[in-house]
């Protein structure tokens, strides 16, 4: 016994410490000491020499990170924090029994956390945050009963939160796990216990359940962020009624819904208006149906902060939103709201942040006053806005970010938008635009994220100030009705990655100085007019990873280099006068091999040419034999063919869809029953309206036949020319002029304007009115076949360019055959002229032709 007495005697002599020392008190500093060298130990990687001098060379007390008491007698403080260290956290800490703060945090320490670090009863604060901590919290924690601070956020921590841990550590002030697995409900007692917290982050875990009503004791709350978890039930109006200190409410994306089945934020907003501190409300996405309520405007002034994007929310914005005069933030996009937006908006001077994009807003964008100098982000897109842009938004020289894609905007770009010369993105996409784009705008050289004009109806040419967006990442100007040469001076764009100039009508060479591209990688140049050949310093653009330059004039060989040496046919294709070794295209080889043979070319054309002069005299010969009329109807009829042939040409499905971007939303500009209407843009460049029949209508094919027939029989200036028509068993379509004024209708009776107005002039009304009379006269007089309309309405009369008007629609139209001689001809049996009586059921109640002169007389 004495032995072995004396053997573990040696072995703790030499290895001091192999085990934490629990339940006892040292006075010595040297037990502190060793607790941090085998600390050390467990440190694998230390690559800012954190701790290269916890040496015995140096007094304990003076290394990195480490506190001690005033006399020097124990550790009290490890501050660790930020040194990325590696390695674990090891138990041996325990034994610096006089810890109050131990920090830790923003490392790369693994492992769990010790139980034995339950031991030090007189810590604090325990910060660990941002490390990779595996394990559970263990649930000797809760004898950590001096806490009142624990950070153990953005950890891999997991299981359930221990609710001891909140129910014995009642000095708990400051509690942050976010960022971990955490799974289960939050301790439903919490809040009964911790009566002295004041901040509680429990965000981006697996917590479900609802809201402890607990936390209503926890009066001294200012910060509660639960967002990012699963949590359900109503918003938590009585719990944070209570909490008159809180200053930041998180509770985004979770599962929550507001009272009485989702349907009332009344409540909820009433609740929170009495706290005075509340700064930041964060609500966004979760389940919150019911209309804003004028409540909202009673919120305290101190508000800075409202996210309410991605729920369910539907009506108007109300005006009392005005009140919040220290509104920074206010983000209400991707809801049902609708409405116009109210111009009391703009009364928030402090606004730096305006996101309403995905709803249902309509009217005008409202104009704003030259006082919003803070406004830095107005994103107003996938709405159903209209009108024109206001010039006014040139005031706003803070803007950095403007976005107005898909909407139904007109009008021109305001040139006083090149005032914002704080811009870094502008979005006027899939809008309605025209005209040119103002040299002012083209030069904004404060563009650094991305240039978007697509989708419009811009024409002109493009301006060389383009050259002078030195930093913009992305420029897209694609399907408008740009014209003219590609610009020289385009390689000044040095940080675009992206430039797409497709579907234009773009002309002439490319210039060789797009090859000074340096940080291209996508480069769409498609559908187009251009010509001449492919510059080979475009080879020189080592980033660039797309090349699209199909469907344009192009001819001579494909380069090679770099990206051409892996391009394939669909980037070329398109070009008829190309050669090159892709699948698809002429060799190059073979048209010298023409040349040199172009002798017995000559000698083949000749014979050919011989042959079909005598095969003509025959055919004279021959057809003298036959007997006059007959030979003047198939004349007639071979004519006829050939004037098909020439008048329709052949558009495929897949053309249709690729004009359309696959008959896309923000591409349909008109619907009824018959199907939708979309506008497209054929590879040439070309503007048309594809009019889908809706086949599950039970008449539609026979109305689809009808159309056809009718239209491909009749030709007049005052009547809708159909370009082709594609017909599949599931698919049937009319391919028709693009009417860039819209229908009758829309002038009429603007939908955004007062009921009264009207933008027809007296002498524009009676144009009209003779366009149609004239169309209805060769109709009814003048026409091979006689029409009656059965459905003249001002929808359906379409102003072209310059207003001339268009009768269209002959859906339900009735033909009456001609009837020759004083006998019946046989064929009268199957005309349709019996059908006309009684046809009031197919025309609009009241709209015939002395209805729609009247229309057009009113409100001048």
């Amino acid at each position: 016994m004495g032995l072995l007495t004396v053997a573990i005697t040696q072995l703790l002599l030499t290895f001091p410490f192999v085990l934490p020392l629990q339940n006892r008190q040292f006075d010595d500093i040297s037990v502190d000491r060793s607790a941090l060298l085998a600390f050390k130990k467990t440190i694998v990687v230390d690559p800012q020499n954190t701790i290269g001098n916890w040496n015995s060379s140096s007094h304990v007390c003076k290394w990195n990170g480490v506190t001690c008491s005033p006399n020097s007698r124990r550790v009290t403080e490890l501050i660790l924090s930020g040194g990325h260290l590696q390695g674990t956290i090891s138990p041996f800490l325990s034994n610096l029994t006089h810890l109050e703060r131990l920090d830790l945090s923003e490392n790369s320490l693994q492992g769990c956390l010790p139980d034995e670090l339950r031991t030090l009863t007189r810590l604090e604060g325990l910060s660990l945050h941002s490390n990779q901590i595996q394990c559970e919290i263990p649930e000797s924690f809760s004898q950590l009963t001096g806490l009142r601070y624990i950070d153990l956020s953005n950890n891999q921590l997991q299981g359930h939160l221990p609710p001891s841990l909140f129910y014995n550590c009642t000095e708990l002030m400051y509690i942050d796990h976010s960022d971990n697995s955490f799974i289960g409900f939050i301790p439903s007692k919490i809040g009964n216990h911790l009566t002295h917290l004041e901040a509680l982050f429990l965000y981006q875990n697996q917590l479900s359940g609802s809201i402890p009503a607990s936390l209503s004791n926890s009066s001294k709350m200012v910060d509660l962020d639960l967002e990012f978890n699963f949590l359900t039930d109503s918003l938590p109006s009585e719990i944070v009624r209570h909490m008159y200190q809180l200053e930041t409410l998180h509770l985004s994306y979770n599962n929550l819904s507001s009272d009485d089945g989702n349907t009332n934020l009344t409540s909820f907003f009433t609740a929170i208006s009495n706290l005075t501190h509340l700064r930041e409300l964060q609500l966004d996405g979760n389940d919150l149906g019911g209309e804003l309520p004028s409540v909202m405007g009673q919120l305290h002034v101190n508000l800075s902060e409202i996210l309410l994007q991605d729920n369910l929310i539907y009506g108007p914005i109300p005006p009392s939103i005005s009140h919040l005069s220290n509104l920074t933030l206010l983000n209400l996009s991707n809801n049902r709201l609708n409405g116009s937006i109210p111009s009391q908006i703009w009364l928030l001077t402090n606004l730096e942040r305006l996101c309403l994009s995905n709803n249902s807003l309509d009217g005008a964008i409202p104009s704003p006053p030259g006082v919003l100098t803070h406004l830095g982000l107005l994103d107003l897109s996938r709405n159903r806005l209209s009108g024109a842009i206001p010039s006014s938004l040139g005031s706003l020289n803070q803007l950095r970010k403007l976005i107005l894609n898909e909407n139904l905007l007109s009008g021109s770009i305001p040139t006083s938008l090149g005032s914002c010369t704080s811009l870094e993105i502008l979005d006027l996409s899939h809008n309605r635009l025209t005209g040119n784009v103002p040299a002012e705008v083209a030069g904004l050289r404060g563009i650094t994220i991305y240039f978007n004009l697509s989708s419009n109806f811009l024409e002109g040419r493009l301006p060389l100030q383009l050259g002078k967006m030195y930093t913009a990442r992305a420029i897209d100007l694609s399907s408008n009705s740009f014209s003219g040469n590609i610009p020289p001076n385009l390689d000044g764009c040095q940080e675009a990655e992206l430039i797409n100039f497709s579907h234009n009508s773009l002309q002439g060479p490319l210039p060789k100085s797009l090859g000074n591209l340096i940080s291209i990688q996508s480069l769409d140049l498609s559908c187009n007019l251009l010509s001449g050949e492919i510059p080979a310093s475009l080879q020189n653009c080592k980033t660039l990873a797309q090349l699209n330059l199909s469907f344009n004039d192009f001819n001579g060989s494909i380069p090679s280099g770099n990206l051409f040496d892996s391009l394939t046919i669909e980037s070329v294709q398109g070009n008829p006068r190309l050669c090159g070794s892709l699948p698809g295209l002429q060799s190059c080889n073979s048209k010298e091999t023409s040349f040199h043979s172009r002798k017995s070319v000559y000698l083949l054309v000749g014979l050919v040419s011989a042959s079909a002069f005598l095969i003509t005299i025959c055919c004279v010969v021959s057809f003298r034999k036959i007997k006059q009329p007959s030979f003047i109807r198939n004349r007639g009829s071979s004519r006829i063919a050939l004037s098909l042939k020439l008048s329709y040409p052949r558009i495929t499905y897949r053309e249709l869809v690729e004009a359309t971007e696959g008959f896309e939303q923000s591409r349909m500009i008109g619907s009824g029953s018959f199907g939708r209407v979309f506008k497209g843009v054929l590879r040439d460049g070309s503007i048309i309206a594809v009019k889908v029949l809706q086949l599950q209508a039970g008449n539609s094919v026979k109305t689809f036949n009808r159309e056809c027939q009718i239209l491909k029989q009749i030709r007049h200036r005052n009547l809708m020319r159909i370009v082709t028509a594609c017909s599949l068993p599931d698919f049937k379509a009319l391919v028709l002029p693009f009417m860039a004024n819209g229908s009758l209708e829309s002038h009429l009776y603007p939908q955004t304007q007062n009921p009264g107005y009207s933008d027809l002039g007296l002498i524009e009304r009676v144009n009209i009115c003779n366009d149609v009379a004239e169309g209805m006269a060769y109709l009814h007089h003048h026409s091979p076949v006689q029409v009656i309309h059965c459905d003249l309405k001002p929808s359906n009369i379409l102003l072209n360019n310059d207003m001339t008007a268009l009768v269209s629609d002959f859906g339900i139209s009735r033909l009456i055959m001609k009837i020759e001689g004083n006998g019946i001809d046989e064929n009268t049996t199957n005309s349709t002229a019996n059908l006309v009586c009684g046809s009031i059921g197919y025309i609009a109640p009241g709209t015939n032709f002395n209805r729609l002169s009247n229309c057009l007389s009113l409100k001048v």
